[in-house]
C-alpha cells in the first residue's frame, strides 16, 4: 500500500545521504563466480517511525483513520532513511563480499569454500538486528544473479532479457512526455550502446519545449534502432584491477564519444550531444573536450592510476607544452595535471569504435549482388559448438590463432565475435554447417 504524501513531502526537509552509484556496485564484483541474492520482505516495514512522527501519516480509509507505526512507501526520505540503515549494518562487509541497494543484498565469492563463509556470515548479520528476507525472492548459490536490472555472471555484465521484453513490445510515442520515458528506460544501459547518444538525437530533439512534436521516418527508424540495440546488446566486461586500462576519444561537430577499456576488453561506452555552446570550439578544443568528458565520467576508475588515451588528433598530445592558453583550456589543463596519464595520437581510422560514437557514416554503400541462403535452426548451436572446440587449449596448441582469441567478444547470444562479426576458424568443421 502506496499512500499519496505529496503535500507532507513538500514541507519535509530533505535527507541527502547519497544512494550508490549503480556503476561502482558492480565493479566490486570482478572476479567472482558465487552469487547469493536477499531480498528482504516489505523491507521499510522493519523500520520503527519515531512516536512524534507517527501522526504525521495519518491517512483516511472507508474503514477508518489509520496512522502507520512502521516506515511507510511514498515518504520523500525513505529511501535514504533505509539505505543509511543498511550502509550501517552491513559495514563489516560492506563492499568485501556484500552490496547493497536499499533492500537489494548481494553477497558474492569467488569460490565455493568462500562463499559458504560469506553467505553464513550475511546471515548471521541479519539475524542479530532482526531484518527479515522473503524467500520466495531471494536466490542462493547460483552462477548467474539478476541485479538491479542487470545479469551478472563471470564473463561479465550482460543486459536483463525481462527488463528488455518492455523496451521490445514499446510502441511509437505519440507525445514529448513518452518520448521522455522511453528515453529514461533506455538510458539506463547507455553504457551497454555504442553511439547511443547519435541514435537517440532525433528522439531527443522531439522533447524540447520549442520544437513542434513531428514523428517522421527518421525518428522511427532511431526507435526501431535503438530498440534493436538493446535487444543486442553485447556483454561488457567487469575491470579486472587498477592496470591496463586505455581510453579511446573522439569528437564530431555533433557530439563527444568515448570508450574504455582494459586488456582490448570493453568496459563501457559513453557518448553524449554538444551543447550549444560547445558548437562554436575548435577542433582542438573539441577533442580536448572529448578527452576531459571521458575523465570525468570514468574518475572512479581512472584517478590514482597510469592509463593513456588515444585520440585521432595530434593537438591533445601537446597541451602540457602549449604555452598560450585560454580561459577554457587552463581548466582542462588544471583538472589533467590530476591524472596520470599519457595522451598519444592515433590515427581516426585506427580509432574505429570511439569514431564511431561520434560520427554518423560517410561511407557511400557499395555494390552487392544479391545471394539466397537457406539457414538451419540449429545454425548457432552448430557454430557455438565449433567455435568452443577450436578454442580448446589442446586446439590452441596445436593452431597458431596469432593472439587473435585474446580479442574475441561473447555476446548474448553465446557466440564469439571479432569486430562485431561472427568469428570463424578456418577447420573442416565449418564445411558441413
Amino acid at each position: 500500500m502506496c499512500i499519496d504524501y505529496r503535500e507532507l513531502n513538500k514541507v519535509t526537509i530533505k535527507n541527502r545521504y547519497p544512494l550508490p552509484c549503480i556503476d561502482d556496485l558492480f565493479d566490486q564484483l570482478q572476479g567472482s563466480s558465487y552469487y547469493s541474492k536477499i531480498d528482504l520482505r516489505s523491507g521499510y516495514h522493519q523500520l520503527r517511525i519515531q512516536e512524534e512522527d507517527i501522526p504525521k501519516t495519518a491517512f483516511r480509509t472507508k474503514y477508518g483513520h489509520y496512522e502507520f507505526l512502521v516506515m511507510p512507501f511514498g515518504l520523500t526520505n525513505a529511501p535514504a532513511v533505509f539505505m543509511d540503515l543498511m550502509n550501517r549494518v552491513c559495514k563489516p562487509y560492506l563492499d568485501k563480499f556484500i552490496i547493497v541497494f536499499i533492500d537489494d543484498i548481494l553477497i558474492y565469492s569467488k569460490t565455493q569454500e568462500e562463499h559458504k563463509e560469506h553467505l553464513q556470515l550475511a546471515l548471521e548479520l541479519l539475524r542479530q538486528e532482526k531484518l527479515y528476507a522473503k524467500l520466495s525472492k531471494c536466490d542462493f548459490w547460483i552462477r548467474e544473479v539478476q541485479f538491479l536490472g542487470h545479469v551478472v555472471n563471470e564473463q561479465g555484465i550482460h543486459v536483463d532479457k525481462s527488463k528488455i521484453e518492455a523496451i521490445k513490445n514499446w510502441e511509437a510515442p505519440k507525445t514529448p512526455t513518452e518520448v521522455r520515458q522511453f528515453l529514461v528506460l533506455a538510458g539506463y544501459y547507455r553504457r551497454f550502446i555504442e553511439g547511443f547518444s547519435k541514435i537517440a538525437q532525433p528522439l531527443t530533439a522531439l522533447t524540447h519545449k520549442d520544437k513542434k512534436y513531428l514523428w517522421t521516418d527518421k525518428q522511427e527508424d532511431a526507435f526501431q534502432l535503438l530498440k534493436q540495440k538493446l535487444c543486442s546488446a553485447p556483454i561488457l566486461s567487469l575491470p579486472g584491477g587498477t592496470d591496463d586500462f586505455v581510453v579511446y576519444c573522439d569528437a564530431s561537430i555533433q557530439r563527444l564519444g568515448c570508450v574504455l577499456m582494459q586488456r582490448e576488453k570493453v568496459i563501457a561506452y559513453a557518448s553524449r550531444q554538444l551543447k550549444v555552446h560547445e558548437k562554436n570550439y575548435t577542433t582542438h578544443d573539441l577533442e580536448l573536450g572529448a578527452v576531459i568528458f571521458a575523465l570525468k565520467i570514468w574518475r572512479h576508475y581512472l584517478y590514482g592510476t597510469k592509463f593513456t588515451i588515444y585520440t585521432d588528433h595530434k593537438s591533445p598530445q601537446h597541451i602540457f607544452e602549449q604555452k598560450e592558453l585560454n580561459m577554457r583550456q587552463r581548466r582542462w589543463l588544471e583538472l589533467l595535471n590530476d591524472y596520470e596519464c599519457a595522451i598519444k595520437y592515433h590515427p581516426g581510422k585506427a580509432n574505429v569504435v570511439a569514431d564511431a560514437l561520434s560520427r554518423k557514416s560517410t561511407t557511400k554503400p557499395k555494390r552487392v549482388r544479391a545471394l539466397q541462403l537457406t539457414i538451419h535452426p540449429n545454425l548457432p548451436e552448430q557454430i557455438h559448438t565449433a567455435q568452443v572446440n577450436a578454442l580448446k587449449a589442446e586446439n590452441l596448441a596445436a593452431e597458431s590463432l596469432r593472439g587473435m582469441e585474446q580479442q574475441l567478444e561473447v555476446k548474448a547470444d553465446g557466440l564469439h565475435y571479432f569486430m562485431e562479426r561472427v568469428w570463424f576458424h578456418i577447420t573442416e568443421t565449418y564445411e558441413t554447417l
